[in-house]
């Protein structure tokens, strides 16, 4: 099903679901978002699911965060048909 990814607003896009409070910290039945793959991954590599609990729980306060502000940026001029590769935050790694 193609759609607009919740986050970077790029269209027509496959999205996923994406659980605001990761599953394993008790968002099973929580808010989603549908978002793009590029975006789902870059959210994972940026922030850990602790990370996502706590605070980055809503769209806004991702969005917010300077280096997600920065892959908006980018993320936003690219076509949406092409392949984006994803790397791991330094400070993931």
């Amino acid at each position: 099903m193609e759609d607009i990814c919740e986050l970077c607003w790029r269209y027509p896009v496959k999205t996923t679901e994406h659980h605001l409070i990761p599953k394993q910290h008790g968002g099973v039945h929580g808010p989603t978002a549908q978002l793009c793959s590029p975006c789902h991954r870059q959210i994972h590599a940026l922030f850990s699911n602790q990370e996502l609990a706590r605070f980055y729980n809503r769209l806004e306060r991702i969005q917010d965060h300077p280096d997600m502000k920065n892959y908006l940026k980018w993320i936003r001029k690219q076509d949406p048909a092409k392949r984006i590769t994803t790397r791991k935050a330094n400070r993931r790694k």
